[in-house]
């Protein structure tokens, strides 16, 4: 079935507002909610929010709370998100990011106390979109094996980098330090899908394909093998430190209840050295470039990073956005 955006907007904002979200705050994480489901990550969106509420209802998240400044030097600050609704917080974390850039070339936002932050790809299209370069990254819960072992002591630890484009159609990497995000195993497994190339092991330790397998050994797979799961620490050493925060160490594992998470959102002005037309000239003529490459044709040809996700959105606002009925029904039911 396929649900309008409009509609799945006003569906998620009332059921935020029935437990005790303000207006305002409710129409502004619905529409992350929403815009994420429109661009297509549904694993980070419509299949998502259930969670979410249910996080409100046990009260880990407090619906009332707004991040705050704890701490401030130069280009630099550290905020507490007084576990308040994770998007909320790291949006308005980037949106100061953007302010210090504008003044400093280069502006930083540690957070600290807070929840998960859903698509963390929505904070670099949030930087793009105002024209700044966006990097940010969150630790998570221990959820994946360090390489070369078993049990779970590293995080999936997303990690986003965004290139602004006048055009609208920036470049925005957003990826796990996982092979797949756990919210896209669920995802195919809800399908009822294989993955395209192996995602983890199964319990007898073979690397495998299928979703629940995997989400079973809870033995995902770091990107690059050794290389992710180095980047996953390094990453989660730098969130913790300049955050002070929790490290992935220290939030309790295997939960269904993660929070206290550490995040970094970063934005850089590139307009300080170049003007905005020379930056579309050097990102389009690396983009064109790509485009000469040969085909491999079982993959399908190359793309830049966020290429699909702007095709995606613009089917599904037309069309509608595509949502499994159990799972609409789940969150009419809310």
């Amino acid at each position: 079935m396929r649900i309008p955006y409009e509609t799945m907007l006003n569906e998620f904002k009332r059921i935020l507002t029935d437990r005790g979200v303000s207006e305002d705050i409710a129409l502004e994480a619905a529409m992350n909610f929403a815009k994420t489901s429109l661009d297509g990550v549904y694993s980070h969106g419509v299949n998502r929010f259930p969670r979410i509420v249910g996080y409100i209802d046990r009260g880990i998240i407090d619906p009332k709370a707004l991040p705050e400044c704890e701490m401030r030097f130069g280009a630099m600050e550290r905020w507490n998100g007084n576990l308040g609704l994770g998007n909320i917080n790291a949006k308005r974390a980037m949106n100061r990011a953007c302010e210090l850039a504008e003044e400093n070339g280069i502006g930083i936002v540690a957070l600290r106390n807070t929840n998960h932050w859903l698509r963390g790809g929505a904070y670099g299209w949030q930087a793009a979109e105002e024209g700044y370069i966006g990097i940010c990254w969150t630790n998570t819960m221990p959820n994946m094996p360090a390489y070369g072992g078993k049990d779970h002591k590293i995080g999936n630890n997303p990690f986003i980098m965004a290139v602004p484009r006048t055009s609208g159609e920036h470049v925005v990497l957003d990826m796990a330090m996982s092979q797949f995000s756990y919210g896209k195993l669920e995802d195919y497994r809800m399908k009822g899908k294989k993955l395209p190339i192996p995602g983890g092991y199964d319990k007898e330790g073979k690397l495998s394909t299928d979703p629940g397998a995997i989400e079973e050994s809870g033995r995902v797979l770091p990107i690059g093998f050794w290389k992710g799961s180095g980047l996953s620490i390094v990453l989660d050493m730098i969130a913790t430190v300049l955050a002070g925060g929790n490290a992935t160490c220290d939030i309790e594992k295997d939960s269904e209840n993660e929070s206290g998470l550490s995040q970094v959102l970063l934005a850089i002005d590139p307009k300080k050295f170049s003007t905005a037309a020379q930056i579309d000239e050097m990102i389009t003529r690396i983009v064109e470039d790509l485009k000469t490459s040969e085909m491999d044709e079982e993959i399908g040809g190359v793309s830049y990073p966020g290429q699909s996700t702007i095709r995606r959105r613009k089917e599904n606002l037309e069309k509608g956005i595509p949502v499994q009925e159990e799972v609409w029904n789940r969150i009419l039911a809310l």
